[in-house]
């Protein structure tokens, strides 16, 4: 279970600055005052998350290096504390992508506490309006991911002109032939159970459930609460009960790396009234997997669980 994201925020913190203070000691930044530069020709790209690290390593192919800090599937996002390791290797690339919204806020201040001349940097929040207390589960939202491979695509040729066509190809192919059986999975899913009433257990499923075409009834405060570990209404919480004691949810999805005691209760519960559940994960999943297969694989766990449920 993570621990409590609220509490993280002051430690955090005052370890961005013992870093920033470290690097400072050692000498700073290994590229200069002159800004970034690609070794042996391929450009540095760092990725808070790595499920945007599958998507750059992917569209940038051999002309790209990509490192991702958060890759531990047990490891919460929200309240990660970078070590020095990473400030050294956010200082050494040319192209950062972070989530934004909120999501990693030590990204963002690992950037600002480690300015490089030169380098790009993806906001993926920004990029797609959101802004900290919105919902910042992007990668769930279908059309966001397709919104970031055409903005990563055209963050490397800005960076590497020379290899824009190779640019253009790989993020083609991406999206035609890596992301098809995810794309598949989704619209096979939506022409079967559109309309199917189903809750879940943070908001995390919010951006994919209307893609489905699914019908997510359980309230949205709850599921933001959830997400942020902060305190759940007891009217939030009657409501969800509600919903499984009466079977009025065909399918439960909750995040299998977020199950405080409370949502444990509520998976708990489901059970016994015999609806199926369904997880996902806010990470690559095992960590080895690419974006796509790691979503594919999820999706057609709550297929699976739909059809369960209605016999379709």
């Amino acid at each position: 279970m993570f621990q409590s994201r609220k509490q993280s925020r002051l430690l955090t913190f005052l370890s961005i600055c013992l870093l920033t203070l470290t690097l400072a000691a050692c000498g700073g930044s290994a590229i200069g005052s002159t800004g970034t530069s690609k070794t042996s020709g391929v450009i540095q790209v760092v990725a808070a998350e790595n499920f945007w690290g599958s998507i750059a390593s992917q569209v940038g192919g051999s002309h790209v290096h990509v490192t991702s800090i958060i890759v531990d599937p047990n490891a919460d996002p929200h309240a990660y504390e970078p070590t020095t390791a990473d400030a050294r290797t956010v200082s050494n690339a040319q192209y950062v992508i972070i989530n934004g919204a909120g999501y990693d806020p030590w990204a963002d201040k690992l950037l600002s506490a480690n300015p490089v001349s030169g380098r790009k940097e993806l906001n993926v929040g920004n990029f797609n309006g959101k802004h900290a207390g919105d919902n910042p589960h992007m990668w769930y939202n279908p059309d966001y991911v397709t919104a970031v491979v055409n903005k990563i695509r055209d963050d490397l040729k800005a960076l590497d002109p020379t290899d824009a066509a190779a640019f253009d190809q790989s993020a083609q192919t991406f999206e035609t032939t890596g992301l098809k059986q995810y794309h598949d999975t989704i619209a096979s899913i939506k022409a079967k159970y559109s309309g199917v009433p189903v809750g879940a257990t943070e908001s995390i499923f919010s951006y994919l459930s209307p893609a489905l075409g699914l019908n997510l009834i359980t309230p949205y405060s709850y599921l933001k609460a959830v997400s942020e570990s902060a305190d759940i209404s007891a009217s939030d919480e009657a409501t969800v009960e509600q919903q499984i004691n009466q079977k009025q949810i065909k399918v439960l999805i909750y995040n299998s790396q977020n199950t405080p005691s409370n949502v444990q209760t509520v998976i708990t519960l489901a059970k016994a009234k015999n609806i199926p559940v369904a997880t996902i994960t806010e990470t690559l999943s095992p960590a080895t997997d690419s974006f796509q297969a790691w979503q594919t694989q999820q999706l057609q766990g709550i297929e699976k669980a739909l059809a369960q449920a209605t016999g379709k």
